[in-house]
């Protein structure tokens, strides 16, 4: 019944982003499959050198509050979700691997192919449904390797084939305050977020600005260093009114190709996060937490776990398909059932 209504759902926003694109004339750059949806290319972020493809899901409420008043004063429209994609790794030893893509690009590559139903378009579409009223943003990891490897390189040191290497100091923060603010601009939405400054006294953001980060998979190392630059972050006053919207992050069933730091298990990083007042909302599968190859990977999510329970953090924690065989149609499935 819970899939029969996630697939109702999704024609259904199918349906809105088409009046989306008609009304409001935006520009779509993608296939048939996800209508309605605004791409942005190289989108800058702190700085020159650091840019991002990104794609925008704008909230459905906007097309329904001309003839909804109610609809319009119970949302403020200026919720915002940002969703860091991961990689495909199909079979023993992960054999068969890809990235989640644009889905012009995943129907080129063979490996991808046969997993367009989680491209970027779809996923957003998916999140639509999850977070109504709230602007969903995807973004791109900035390299590919092979086209089977992400690197979110702009966001945390990494190598080629995106494992990072986590610091307090590589800007990630930063990027992502700057690559929002002008993604804002960008697609002309009203009220984006002022430029940085540099200021002590910073402009303040806009009324009723939230954000929410989501992590899936590889996307997941996008929130590793988030954690990793709380404490230095919080002296900037443009960043710590910035990390003081941030509501909710949420790591979807985290993995990379690297042989640690799947999970922070840092204390002293984890005590600036459970300090944060951050709902924190750990979601994963068997495909991850129980893979015999990789154990640390169950190793780190028990202690990042652990940590932040005794630390008092808000934290709220789910293993999803316990009962059923690790897959990877499992691990991508969390995205419906967070």
């Amino acid at each position: 019944m819970r899939s029969i209504r996630s697939v109702v759902a999704c024609l259904s926003l199918v349906t809105i982003a088409r009046e989306m694109n008609a009304a409001a004339g935006l520009c779509v750059h993608g296939t048939s499959a996800a209508p309605g949806l605004l791409r942005l290319t190289s989108v800058p972020g702190h700085d020159q050198n650091r840019v991002n493809d990104v794609l925008l899901l704008r909230p459905a409420t906007e097309m329904l509050r001309r003839c909804d008043n109610e609809t319009e004063n119970r949302q403020n429209g200026n919720g915002h979700v940002v969703f860091f994609p991961g990689d495909i790794q199909v079979g023993a030893g992960h054999l068969i691997r890809s990235s989640q893509n644009f889905q012009q690009e995943m129907a080129l590559q063979p490996d991808a192919a046969p997993w367009q139903s989680w491209s970027l378009e779809r996923v957003a579409l998916t999140l639509g449904h999850r977070f109504p009223g709230c602007h969903i943003w995807v973004v791109r990891a900035s390299r590919m390797y092979l086209h089977k490897f992400s690197c979110y390189q702009n966001f945390v040191e990494s190598n080629l084939f995106g494992a990072p290497e986590h610091s307090p100091d590589h800007g990630g923060i930063r990027h992502l305050r700057a690559l929002l603010g002008r993604g804002m601009q960008r697609a002309g939405l009203p009220n984006p977020l002022p430029p940085l400054s540099g200021t002590a006294t910073p402009d303040p953001l806009p009324a009723g600005f939230t954000l929410t980060i989501v992590g899936f998979s590889k996307g997941c190392v996008v929130l590793n260093q988030i954690v990793y630059e709380l404490a230095g972050a919080r002296s900037d006053p443009e960043l710590r009114l910035f990390l003081d919207s941030v509501s909710d992050m949420y790591w979807l069933d985290g993995g990379h190709p690297g042989g640690s730091e799947t999970w922070v298990t840092n204390k002293c990083a984890l005590d600036e996060l459970a300090s944060s007042g951050v709902a924190i909302h750990a979601h994963v599968t068997p495909y991850e937490v129980r893979d015999p190859m990789r154990a640390w990977v169950g190793r780190e999510h028990q202690r990042f776990i652990k940590t932040l329970e005794d630390l008092g953090a808000c934290l709220s924690q789910k293993l999803h398909f316990e009962e059923e065989p690790a897959s990877i149609e499992n691990h991508f499935r969390v995205i419906q059932e967070f």
